[in-house]
């Protein structure tokens, strides 16, 4: 099971540094969120959450809103699946690719919530449109890959998948069309980088 971390504190660090910086800075904006006015709708604009409020719809809200969460379960949620689910595609694809990847992803997810939410106002922020692109990933090494990954690690995506898409639809506020987009990105911008074991 490729999922399961062993890893010491230090040993993560050093093995997962663009993972280890990724949660680090999405938590480092959620103390500032809080520390500066709290999580609120405008609050969370005004630091670069992505919305379809004009003049308030900069290219670059498609990367910072990645950063940014709304409450400490959206948080703590997020983290955990980067914690888990992050490191084995950090060792596939080398440092650099990974961050590429994660990066790209996410700004196709949010692409495809800023083309599909419909009218009405909206904001939307959270690590889960990349998040879903490393799922994507993991989705075409088990239709394309199969002996990239375990019986086991396989199962775990198809369940992680089918949870977390229901779950998207059934619960309000949630970007469903950021996960969408996200794990189709993941999907293609996997077999473009080309997934194999980085030596």
């Amino acid at each position: 099971m490729i999922f399961l971390r062993y890893e010491s504190f230090r040993q993560y660090i050093r093995l997962y540094p663009v993972n280890t910086f990724l949660i680090a800075a999405c938590i480092a904006m959620f103390i500032v969120l809080t520390a500066t006015g709290g999580t609120g709708i405008f609050h969370l604009i005004e630091f670069g959450a992505l919305t379809n409020v004009e003049g308030l719809n900069q290219v670059w809200r498609y990367i910072t809103a990645l950063f940014l969460h709304g409450s400490w379960s959206h948080l703590l949620f997020n983290m955990f699946a980067l914690f888990v689910f992050a490191p084995p595609l950090e060792r596939i694809f080398g440092h650099v690719r990974f961050a590429l990847f994660y990066v790209v992803s996410g700004m196709f997810g949010n692409l495809a919530a800023v083309m599909l939410a419909g009218s009405g106002f909206w904001v939307g922020v959270g690590a889960s449109s990349a998040i879903y692109g490393i799922y994507g990933a993991y989705l075409y090494m088990t239709v394309f890959q199969r002996q990239m990954l375990d019986q086991a690690s396989r199962t775990t995506v198809y369940a992680i998948l089918a949870m977390g898409l229901i779950h998207s639809f059934l619960v309000p506020n949630i970007g469903y069309w950021a996960h969408i987009g996200g794990l189709a990105a993941g999907f293609v911008f996997y077999k473009i980088l080309g997934g194999k074991i980085a030596r």
